[in-house]
């Protein structure tokens, strides 16, 4: 799933750097001017700006009008003990202030995004089994693993908090919805069927069609800028020893995310093809404005499974181009509707801590 825990958990698992706070030296001026931020091999950065400054935050997702923005974040200092959800505006920064949270702070939540309306989101969140926030399992038999909590649901709030529908309630996993760029159509992912597969509905719940038919882990899934066509990551076990595996762990509501590729298809699941062959973990992938190339996070140059940066690829596989230079953690970029911004989360400037923040550039091609 694209849950938040991959940024703390990663780097547990790869980095050698030490937690500490945040050097005096990074002033409040270096963190927020522009061009400070971009490393030199950057070229798609036309500026840099830091939004957040401590905690793990991710999944920043923009309103259709472009003037806000929904993320989520565990940190401690806004008062909750998992993820939950906060909006935003678009020119906004939260190094002295807190921003409003828009989710229940009940249980735990993933993946916000905004209805065309630009006055509702929708969710997903455990709240209606337990007020509290659920275990987080960070191994199983030696490997690293995401738990797919049966306990979440999908729900439309408004800008207050308040929740004014139910989209599902089916038994086992419904999470990781987004909303076509058209405005008429949900895609998500849920086990209804008893695996990990990929469904559609109309923003108010109707109309719901499965889309994916093959075992495996099929989520993250964005439509294009036009809705025609869906892109999303998936961990698609071949060997009998790996269909074992993967069959155990999500009797147990676990998965194993270490090895993942990027697929698409259109928009009701024809023509599904995989877009990516590079190994380890290609994740978060989001359309460019142009609906031509694919924007995701991998981590398939890295030896030992560390860094992770961004990277371009065309929709027929070609032209595969890296985005982002940093050593240790960059993913779910997020194109503004417009086409002008790119927000994502990454480790850079926490002062060699493990904090993953939202920066927001100016993008050009």
């Amino acid at each position: 799933m694209r849950l938040l825990s991959i940024l703390v958990l990663a780097l547990l698992m790869f980095s050698c750097k030490t937690d500490k706070k945040q050097s005096k030296n990074n002033s409040a001026e270096n963190t927020i001017v522009k061009d400070s931020l971009i490393y030199p091999e950057e070229v798609h950065f036309k500026s840099l700006r830091q939004v957040t400054f401590g905690g793990d935050n991710a999944e920043a997702y923009w309103s259709f009008d472009d003037k806000q923005l929904v993320f989520q974040s565990n940190y401690k200092n806004w008062n909750v003990s998992c993820d939950q959800m906060f909006l935003m505006n678009a020119n906004e920064n939260f190094k002295d202030k807190i921003p409003p949270m828009i989710s229940t702070g009940k249980g735990r939540t993933t993946c916000a995004y905004f209805l065309p309306d630009n006055k509702h989101i929708i969710y997903a969140s455990t709240h209606l089994v337990d007020d509290n926030c659920p275990d987080v399992p960070l191994r199983k038999n030696g490997k690293y693993i995401w738990p797919v909590y049966d306990s979440f649901d999908i729900f439309i709030a408004d800008l207050e908090g308040n929740i004014v529908k139910q989209l599902t309630n089916e038994v086992g996993y419904d999470a990781e919805p987004t909303v076509s760029p058209k405005g008429d159509k949900i895609v998500f992912t849920s086990t209804r069927s008893g695996d990990l597969e990929l469904y559609t509905m109309n923003i108010d719940g109707s109309d719901v069609k499965q889309i994916t038919d093959e075992l495996g882990y099929d989520g993250g899934a964005f439509f294009s800028p036009d809705g025609s066509k869906i892109i999303f990551r998936s961990s698609r076990p071949k060997t009998p020893e790996a269909i074992k595996a993967y069959k155990d762990l999500l009797a147990e509501g676990l998965v194993e995310p270490t090895e993942m590729e990027l697929y698409i298809c259109n928009a009701d699941g024809s023509e599904l093809r995989q877009l990516t062959d590079l190994g380890n973990a290609n994740w978060s992938p989001f359309f460019h404005p142009s609906g031509k190339k694919i924007l995701f996070s991998s981590n398939f140059e890295a030896e030992r499974g560390f860094p992770f940066n961004l990277y371009l690829i065309d929709i027929d596989g070609k032209n595969l181009e890296r985005v982002t230079h940093g050593e240790t953690f960059d993913a779910f970029p997020v194109f503004s509707n417009d086409g002008k911004k790119l927000a994502f989360s990454s480790n850079r400037n926490n002062g060699g801590g493990r904090d993953t923040n939202l920066f927001i550039a100016e993008w050009q091609d």
